[in-house]
């Protein structure tokens, strides 16, 4: 009897999840805000025009959002004196951009539809909207979540992959958010758009061997072994276009940051890199099937959290 229990509360748990899961749709806003899309298309496209950089910075809030207790929105909340929130932890610090542009676009959505449109989905419909203006792949965004009235400063520490790791430490933590290694690589492709502070590849240009040294001496002029720690380099030579380069670049010695080279180390990614760097179509397509699987991460859904009518505060 007791064992009959446990199954029926388990299958009552699953049925809970899928219908939680099944609120996410591509549809959601159709009738409650039918100008959502085209709305927060037109604003990224103006954003991306104005500075091309700025699709990778939108790009990265909705991974570094979704990587942390789920796509939630919970990296727009700003620190206040009862509340502290994930843009101080250190992958975040004086690193992550592209807030306004989400301010820009929740205003323009509660002009048009008050209280209907999420943070969350706003980050995640932006993301891929980003990767488009840059020439890369389109997906079809699931849309639905609610936003978080919640922060967790020790989980952005703990689990967004660093520049400096290797290989061992970003296979595990991917798949402590059930990535594939395939995916984590392609994901991994993403950084064939933005730049990284010479903070972040330092090391790496002046003291490690698996670096093509004309390639090391050029990001050294950029990055003095002192000072100069907020310098920008390009994380690929196509860095304002998505495209395969990122993988060209690796299997030449050329990753600008530890992590990336450590796709192409002599380890068992290596033929996905080469797979890659010659095959745009596998690439577009492994990386937008990536994000859609990245955009699904434990969303809130239902009566969970809340609308939040302004993305850097929990309503009231």
């Amino acid at each position: 009897m007791a064992s009959l229990s446990l199954f029926s509360f388990f299958c009552m748990f699953s049925f809970l999840l899928g219908m939680a899961h099944a609120q996410l749709s591509p549809n959601f806003y159709a009738s409650s805000c039918p100008r959502a899309l085209s709305t927060i298309r037109t604003a990224v496209n103006n954003a991306v025009a104005k500075e091309r950089r700025m699709g990778a910075s939108l790009l990265r809030l909705h991974f570094h959002d979704c990587f942390v207790l789920g796509c939630d929105a919970s990296i727009l909340l700003d620190d206040t004196a009862n509340f502290t929130g994930e843009k101080t932890a250190g992958p975040n610090n004086n690193s992550l951009r592209g807030y306004d542009v989400i301010d820009t676009i929740k205003s323009q959505m509660e002009s048009l539809c008050p209280g209907v449109v999420s943070c969350a989905d706003i980050v995640a419909v932006a993301a891929r909207d980003s990767v488009v203006a840059l020439g890369g792949p389109t997906w079809t965004v699931q849309m639905g979540r609610r936003d978080s009235t919640t922060a967790s400063l020790s989980t952005a520490n703990a689990d967004l992959p660093a520049p400096t790791s290797d290989l061992d430490v970003l296979t595990s933590l991917f798949s402590n958010k059930g990535f594939t290694t395939q995916e984590m690589v392609a994901l991994s492709g993403t950084h064939t758009i933005g730049k990284a502070q010479c903070i972040k590849f330092r090391y790496r240009i002046y003291n490690e061997t698996n670096v093509d040294a004309a390639f090391a001496k050029s990001k050294q002029k950029i990055c003095p072994w002192t000072g100069g720690d907020e310098n920008l380099s390009d994380l690929d030579e196509t860095t304002t276009v998505f495209d395969t380069v990122y993988f060209k670049d690796l299997i030449e010695k050329k990753g600008l940051l530890h992590s990336d080279q450590q796709l192409y180390n002599g380890n068992s990614t290596d033929s996905m890199v080469e797979t890659y760097s010659t095959d745009s179509t596998t690439f577009f397509t492994d990386v937008a099937n990536a994000m859609v699987k990245m955009g699904n991460l434990s969303p809130l859904t239902g009566t969970d959290g809340e609308i939040r009518t302004n993305c850097r505060k929990i309503n009231g």
